[in-house]
């Protein structure tokens, strides 16, 4: 264990915020490997100041595991933080708290620590190892390398994702997409109301739709009671807008959220929203008031994981873990359904809660991490049979 805690407080160190590079961190865990034997791909961002990393240990052979990870985080500005956020620090109290520690780094320390150990198995199948950047603005990093691992490295092997779920293993995940709506209205001095077209008053009537869409749905029965929140949600985060309290606001603009069940789709969801935006804007215009409302997405929509197509994946997983494990869904998203849509069988199975994840003072049980370790262990011990 002592070894995946120094691995974790080496991985903390990096400041992997999503708006900086994690070139660093590659770098240092390129020199780990290559310490074992193992060599590392990376598969480059279009900018060129992030990357990717792809490693095989084992043979070259069908099947074998995926364990995949995301070396970004989430910023630590405006969070009132006890210690420096980038410096591991050992709480006394059966907690390492740092960012990081819980989302994902704690898992990718505990795959690093295994790495002695794999390379002097008499594995039979493969270990894969695949890091990636910018999971935390919309799991950005992952396609392309999954395309890399699909077509140059297996179309077999199984996916398990080490996102923070208390060591249960997620079947079934929402997906998720980022939006932003720009209303453009006409200025006028707020004492000539027919004279103007407020931006703010019609984003509001937008906003109302948004959380109204929500409603119907539940309404409508489309509920999947294994999700702590069982409907698709709908939320706007950010909103501003407007120049002066006496002046008809031109321009408001919102950004918001589509997390949508497995079962739902977000063309589906999203068509009920454009399909207002026109019914609003035509009502307006016939009374002769100018808006324009122009909607972009922030990311490429991120799959949802659906409960299919895992039984190998979750057998290989349950058979080394307690015998209470259950099967979960969890309303966050992850990478797990881009593996899943490329045709791999896919689960989310990591060390930590997502309680602690994003938060100041993030921490980790050293319990859990322990409990990941002896999984990890069980789990390649069953690799070292053929299939």
């Amino acid at each position: 264990m002592s070894h995946a805690i120094k691995l974790l407080e080496k991985l903390v160190a990096f400041d992997t915020t999503s708006s900086e590079s994690n070139l660093a961190l590659v770098e240092y865990v390129e020199r780990y490997l290559a310490e074992y034997g193992v060599s590392a791909e990376r598969v480059m961002s279009p900018c060129g100041t992030k990357a990717n990393l792809v490693a095989r240990i084992g043979p070259e052979a069908p099947g074998g595991v995926m364990l995949s990870g995301h070396t970004d985080v989430v910023p630590v500005a405006g969070q009132p933080w006890s210690s420096d956020p980038f410096s591991l620090r050992d709480g006394g109290d059966g907690r390492l708290y740092g960012r990081g520690t819980c989302d994902m780094k704690g898992f990718i320390a505990c795959v690093l620590a295994m790495v002695p150990k794999w390379v002097e198995a008499p594995l039979q199948r493969p270990i894969y190892l695949g890091f990636s950047y910018d999971e935390e603005i919309g799991c950005v990093g992952a396609p392309s390398l999954i395309k890399r691992f699909y077509e140059h490295y297996s179309t077999t092997a199984h996916v398990i994702v080490g996102e923070p779920t208390s060591m249960q293993p997620v079947v079934a995940q929402k997906g998720a997409t980022n939006l932003r709506t720009t209303v453009v209205g006409r200025e006028a001095h707020s004492s000539q109301v027919n004279q103007g077209t407020s931006a703010i008053h019609v984003a509001a009537r937008l906003v109302t739709f948004i959380e109204d869409t929500m409603a119907a749905l539940v309404e409508e029965g489309r509920v999947d009671e294994a999700f702590n929140v069982p409907h698709t949600s709908l939320h706007v985060g950010k909103i501003k807008g407007g120049t002066a309290i006496n002046i008809m606001a031109r321009e408001c603009q919102f950004e918001w959220e589509i997390r949508h069940l497995p079962t739902d789709t977000f063309d589906e969801i999203y068509a009920r929203f454009e399909a207002f935006c026109a019914q609003l804007s035509a009502e307006l215009q016939a009374k002769g008031k100018h808006v324009e409302i122009t909607t972009e997405p922030l990311n490429v929509t991120v799959p949802g994981l659906a409960d299919r197509d895992n039984d190998q994946v979750l057998r290989l997983a349950k058979d080394h873990l307690p015998s209470a494990c259950c099967n979960h869904a969890v309303a966050y998203a992850t990478e797990a359904g881009q593996f899943q849509g490329q045709g791999l069988q896919t689960i989310i199975l990591g060390p930590g809660s997502i309680a602690q994840a994003h938060q100041p003072d993030e921490y980790i049980d050293i319990e859990q991490l322990e409990a990941c370790e002896d999984f990890l262990a069980k789990m390649s011990s069953a690799l070292e049979r053929p299939a």
